[in-house]
């Protein structure tokens, strides 16, 4: 009957209670129990307490065996904090019961969640001391002074400091703060007024600082007994409350100064509050003011009454800020223009009150702008319309704007070329002139600057303009941007460009007709002169053994006018329809093929052959001309290899600015340059004692390159060897 009496109390407790047997099983608990630790089983009785509340904290579990072992454990509040981050505050009490026999039967436990209660305790001891707000004591029966910690921290004291009421009032600043505080002390002491008051104090480490103090007396039988009251730093707030008001009176002298007009416009009552400035700006005197929106609307010119009649409405209704500029028109006829801002206050509900704003005299900067906009559109006319081309750049070289005729010039759309600098497009044996240019523009040597330069056209092409630049300067005097002009003159070179070819030919066609008329004048009548007097000895002579030799003589002058006339028919050929035969070949394999056909030569001369060029060199050329080209010059290499070395050749080929760069190096006996460098290429010049050398073969080369519009140039030194350099057409 007492276990089951027992077990009725415990159920209907009011508190927390759990009975549990050694192994930590439920015998019985009471009701708040359940609701307590948020128990969703309603019959718990006979089951591990663990397996009932799963998320019991490690620290709690080791408290109960240590309880099961006799001993009671209190806490009046505890913090968990479990590894999925949930917060949970407990106090409890736990008792160790025993049996009939005096053994430790199990645990008592009375336990409270009291997360909420701690949880409001810290968020209200978070607000003060984010707000900085302390609390404060008085006790005049005890004459005890006490403070919270953040009045503690606000005076700068130790936490173990113990305040009394003569150095709290001597905290506060000497003169006005501390006679204030003085006074509303004794009032309250006295009469029991209560006090809410900003003043200043000096802190313990010597910081002045803005406190916000409010306090209360506790009367008792007509008597104060006690003082309580909190205290706020305010010290930011006060500063930028003092702040302000000392910036306001610097910008009421500032609009007074600059003629800055303030109005305030009561939308509800229709009453409008003009400054001094306003009557200025207006033209009006206070006395011809009537203070309604109409008043207003009778000053704006008629051209911008509906306008700022319907953006009023607009700010009313909440579709636009008020930021706008108008015309007033004075009572004397002048017309002034005005810029007005406006900020507007509403309800609750989003209806427009008050607005409240500024106006400000721009009629000098509107005529400036008047007069600014038609120089540029005058500039804009005069650099649309140029046949010139035309170009705005930064201070960078980018492209800022550009006119049709660059655009034409240049092949880019205006797209294009705004994505671009000057250095993108100039070429690059003219680029570092016009970064000194422009250095020297920027430094301020050179106002403007004139000069003949290239650049490149989209499609690759080179375009040839005289190029102006000029500095443009801001207000302050400081460089802000360039304005270049651009001359195509590409048609000008172009045509300089024909007339030199014209002229180089005329003079190749002189040289060749000096050579024709040397092999003429010399050669052929030689050759005739020789058959002419081999004839007369053939008709004159008796004896025949002399008239057959004669007749091998005759026979052998006739070959060698043969030859003369053979010579002279291949330069004629050389000269004619080459550039109709032109093709894009690989200059490696006409260089493989002209090495394999003479391969049995190389060999007999024991030559080392190294040939360097790569895959993708193709050039443009007449093909039987680069074979005749190539046999030449590897044969010369053979007639002409030094006796007492292997002949080395060395064949490399690269790309430069078009062309395709052919080196043919070879380590043989060389050429005196010195002595014959000036006709190295002419006809029936030889520079050997070699008995095949005829002075033909460098002639018809240089002729056969020069048809297919590359050159050839040599370098050599005597007993070192040669380097042929021939320039192709890339292909």
């Amino acid at each position: 009957m007492e276990a089951i009496t027992t077990n009725y109390l415990i159920k209907d407790s009011p508190a927390a209670v759990a009975v549990l047997d050694r192994s930590l099983k439920f015998i019985c608990h009471s009701d708040i129990w359940l609701k307590e630790f948020a128990i969703n089983e309603t019959d718990i009785i006979g089951k591990h307490y663990y397996k009932v509340d799963s998320n019991l904290p490690e620290e709690l579990k080791q408290i109960h065996q240590d309880c099961l072992k006799g001993n009671t454990n209190i806490n009046k509040g505890k913090k968990f904090i479990g590894a999925d981050g949930h917060v949970q505050w407990l106090k409890w009490k736990i008792n160790p019961w025993t049996d009939q026999q005096g053994d430790i039967g199990g645990l008592i436990i009375v336990q409270e969640d009291i997360t909420e209660i701690k949880r409001e305790e810290e968020l209200l001891l978070i607000a003060e001391r984010v707000a900085k707000i302390g609390g404060w004591e008085v006790d005049l029966i005890k004459n005890e002074v006490y403070w919270t910690a953040v009045t503690k921290e606000i005076h700068e004291v130790p936490a173990d400091y113990v305040p009394n009421l003569e150095e709290g009032i001597n905290f506060y600043k000497a003169g006005a703060s501390r006679d204030e505080i003085t006074a509303l002390v004794a009032d309250a002491i006295a009469e029991g007024t209560p006090w809410d008051t900003q003043l200043q104090l000096v802190t313990a480490k010597g910081k002045e600082i803005w406190v916000h103090a409010k306090g209360k007396a506790e009367i008792v039988n007509g008597k104060c007994i006690r003082l309580y009251g909190t205290f706020q730093d305010i010290d930011e707030k006060k500063k930028t409350e003092l702040k302000f008001k000392e910036a306001t009176e610097r910008l009421a002298i500032a609009t007074d100064g600059a003629g800055v007009g303030i109005w305030d416009y009561d939308i509800v009552e229709n009453n409008l509050v003009w400054d001094d400035n306003m009557y200025h700006l207006y033209g009006l005197n206070k006395a011809d003011f009537s203070g309604v929106y109409e008043a207003w609307v009778a000053s704006i010119h008629p051209d911008d009454l509906e306008r700022c009649t319907r953006e009023i409405e607009m700010v009313i209704s909440g579709e636009k800020e008020f930021d706008t500029e108008f015309r007033v028109v004075w009572p004397n006829g002048e017309v002034r223009f005005i810029r007005a801002i406006a900020v507007t206050q509403r309800d609750h509900d989003g209806k427009a009150l008050k607005m409240i704003g500024t106006n400000w005299d721009i009629t000098a900067l509107k005529r400036t702008q008047i007069e600014l906009k038609k120089s540029e559109e005058s500039f804009t006319g005069a650099f649309e319309n140029s046949a010139s081309g035309m170009a705005i750049l930064d201070l960078n070289g980018k492209l800022v704007r550009v006119n049709s005729s660059l655009c034409l010039s240049s092949g880019y759309s205006e797209e294009e070329l705004l994505n671009l600098t000057f250095q993108d497009v100039t070429h690059q044996d003219d680029l570092q002139r016009d970064l000194e240019l422009l250095d020297k523009i920027t430094k301020g040597g050179l106002e403007t600057f004139q000069y003949e330069k290239r650049f490149y056209h989209k499609n690759g092409e080179i375009v040839h303009t005289i190029v102006t630049v000029t500095a443009i300067k801001d207000i302050g005097g400081n460089l802000s941007h360039f304005i270049a002009q651009l001359l195509d003159i590409s048609s000008r070179i172009e045509a300089e460009k024909r007339l030199t070819t014209l002229i180089n030919v005329t003079k190749e066609q002189n040289n060749n007709l000096l050579n024709f008329a040397h092999i003429v004048s010399h050669n052929l009548r030689s050759h005739a002169s020789n058959l002419s007097m081999l004839t007369g000895f053939l008709l004159t002579e008796d004896s025949e053994e002399e008239k057959k030799n004669l007749e091998s003589m005759l026979n052998n002058a006739s070959d060698s006018l043969n030859e003369t006339v053979q010579h002279l028919n291949e330069v004629v050929q050389v000269k004619t329809g080459a550039l109709d035969k032109l093709n894009s070949i690989s200059l490696k394999n006409a260089v493989n093929s002209v090495e394999k056909n003479i391969s049995a030569l190389l060999k007999e001369k024991k030559a080392i052959c190294k040939i360097n060029i790569p895959k993708s060199h193709f050039v443009n050329v007449v093909p039987a001309y680069l074979d005749s080209v190539l046999l030449n010059l590897f044969t010369n290499s053979l007639k002409y290899c030094a006796a007492d070395r292997p002949l080395k050749l060395s064949i490399n080929a690269a790309k430069k600015d078009g062309y395709v760069v052919l080196k043919f190096k070879d380590n043989g006996q060389g050429i005196d340059l010195e002595r014959h460098g000036d006709k190295i290429f002419g006809m029936y010049k030889t520079f050997h004692k070699h008995k095949d050398a005829k002075g033909i073969g460098l002639f018809i080369t240089k002729n056969q390159v020069e048809a297919m519009n590359g050159k050839i140039e040599v370098e050599s030194k005597v007993d070192v060897g040669t380097t042929f350099t021939l320039h192709f057409k890339e292909g």
